[in-house]
């Protein structure tokens, strides 16, 4: 059974750091691109990063330069490293792959001013 579990979430100040993970389990990671999106209260779902399996990666504009994706194949996990983080970051983050329709449940960044 595929599953996507997202952690790291929590409460920061504006200007700080946090290391979202995300574990996956099941065959098809190794060969996927991976993918962070985020949800904030009232707006849509968007597009934060990807990662494929040959360790290309893609950022929205408005974390490029704070956030940083990547992936260990080994274990099976995606990592999202933000930094310099600001109110409007604040969202559920979502963990998925995108070539399968995988998600995560979600894991909520609260960023505080």
């Amino acid at each position: 059974q595929v599953q996507l579990v997202e952690s790291g979430g929590g409460l920061v100040q504006a200007g700080g750091s946090l290391r979202l993970s995300c574990a996956a389990s099941g065959n098809f990671f190794r060969v996927s691109t991976m993918g962070w999106h985020r949800q904030a209260p009232g707006l849509q779902r968007e597009l934060v990063a990807t990662i494929t399996s040959s360790i290309s990666t893609t950022y929205a504009d408005s974390v490029k330069g704070r956030f940083t994706i990547s992936r260990d194949n080994d274990k099976n996990m995606v990592y999202l490293q933000m930094t310099s983080l600001k109110p409007e970051d604040t969202a559920v983050y979502y963990c998925n792959a995108p070539q399968w329709g995988y998600w995560g449940k979600g894991t909520l960044v609260t960023v505080s001013s």
